[in-house]
This record gives structure tokens, C-alpha cells and sequence, in this order.
């Protein structure tokens, strides 16, 4: 759903907020993976300039990792579009509980962003909050597609390239200029960028170095001849 859509009218938001609130349950229970604590292990040891993530999951932070941007923001926050003001994901999930009970049973085939696939029937009874301060519209924490990245969040990430001895792109096809940007801003600076994914990515021309492998178990590996841990074997890269 684009911004657009999502402020056009109560049934596009009706929508939206019914199905995410079924699936954000499967995004609160989520568990960061080995990629995710290798990061946040090289981040302890003084090895990352800082984290950009195009995630909205929080598995990084939940992983221990410290120096994060959320490039598209964050599903655990909600935010009013007419004062501004940001409230727990998990608060309003509660909220919404209370207002549509019996409805956490309906809820199947929940994607990995959150969404969840709702019947229309179901769709049409469900309930949406206001904010409670002044009943204003809420959105989630995040940038949809139609929707800008803050410019001061783009400066900030900016930095994070311009002061680091490289730029390492980590299971992005970077196909969203929000992040190829940042490959493109390295090129410029002379910068060399290194890409582990699984398949070609929009920055391939820009690469200095390209491992095409799981990232899970390469970052294992990457952490293991960093000293970092020792119970992983390395990764099948090419």
C-alpha cells in the first residue's frame, strides 16, 4: 500500500491496520539469526563505522547492535500524522485488541513485513484507532512506498559512508535508490564497496568485491576470522 493510498480514505487504512495488526504478532515474536548477531558482534569489536538498514524489524537492535539507522524507520512505533506523536507498537496493539476482540484467530499467511491476509467480511468489521491525544490519523513508524526517507536521516547515513574505510552491502538487491544511493555516494568518494547476496544486485558495477552466498552463514564465517566466535564453518562463497 503507498502512502497515498493509505491517506485517501478510512477503507484503504481500515485495510491496512486489520491486516497488520494480525501480523504483527509474528514480527514481535521474531528472533534475530546468525546475521544478525555477527553484525552486531563486528560492531562490538569497533570494526563498523555504523549499521543502515532498509529492515523495519528491529532484529539488529534485538541482536545487540547499537549504531543503527532505520533507513525506512521502524514497525514498534506508530506515529501521528496531525501532532506527531509516536506511541509503542506494542501499546496500540493492545488497543486494538480490546476494540476487535475474537479477531486474533482469523489472522493466515502472514508475510515477512508484517502483513497478514485478512477475509474482506473480516476486514469490514474491524475497528481502527485514532490517536488518543488528538484524534488524528495514525500511520506506522516506517516509509512507505510514495513516501520520502527524512532528509536528516539520509544525511546522517551520509556520514556513516563518508567516514568508513568501506561500504559493505549485506543481502540487498539494492534495487530501492533509498539504499543504492549510499553505493553510489561510495563510488563517488572513492570508497570500495563489497556485496554479499544471494543473485545480482543494482550495484554490482560499483562493487570492488561481490561474494554471491547465504548471508547468514557467510557473516558466521566473516565473524569466525575476525576472532569473533568459533563454532562456525565457512561459507561456500564464489
Amino acid at each position: 500500500m503507498t502512502y497515498q493510498t493509505f491517506v485517501s480514505g478510512a477503507a484503504a487504512r481500515q485495510k491496512y491496520w486489520a491486516r497488520s495488526h494480525l501480523g504483527w504478532r509474528h514480527i514481535a515474536a521474531a528472533a534475530p539469526n546468525p546475521g544478525h548477531r555477527a553484525v552486531a558482534d563486528l560492531e562490538r569489536r569497533g570494526l563498523l563505522a555504523g549499521i543502515i538498514t532498509q529492515n523495519v524489524d528491529g532484529l539488529h537492535q534485538a541482536a545487540g547492535a547499537r549504531r543503527v539507522i532505520e533507513l525506512h524507520g521502524g514497525l514498534d512505533r506508530v506515529v501521528c500524522l496531525g501532532c506527531g506523536a509516536r506511541t509503542p507498537r506494542e501499546r496500540l496493539a493492545e488497543w486494538l485488541r480490546m476494540a476487535n476482540p475474537g479477531l486474533e484467530a482469523q489472522a493466515t499467511q502472514a508475510s515477512p513485513d508484517g502483513d497478514a491476509w485478512l477475509a474482506d467480511d473480516e476486514v469490514a468489521h474491524f475497528r481502527v484507532l485514532d490517536c488518543e491525544s488528538c484524534d488524528g490519523m495514525l500511520k506506522p513508524d516506517v516509509v512507505f512506498f510514495g513516501e520520502n526517507v527524512p532528509r536528516s536521516r539520509v544525511e546522517d547515513c551520509n556520514a556513516i559512508v563518508g567516514r568508513a574505510s568501506a561500504l559493505v552491502v549485506l543481502g540487498s538487491s539494492l534495487t530501492v535508490m533509498s539504499g543504492y544511493r549510499f553505493v553510489r555516494l561510495a563510488a563517488r568518494l572513492a570508497i570500495p564497496v563489497a556485496i554479499i547476496n544471494l543473485g545480482p544486485t543494482r550495484g554490482d558495477a560499483e562493487a570492488s568485491l561481490i561474494l554471491n552466498a547465504p548471508l547468514g552463514q557467510t557473516l558466521a564465517w566473516l565473524a569466525t576470522r575476525c576472532g569473533l566466535a568459533t563454532d562456525t564453518e565457512p561459507a561456500k562463497a564464489r
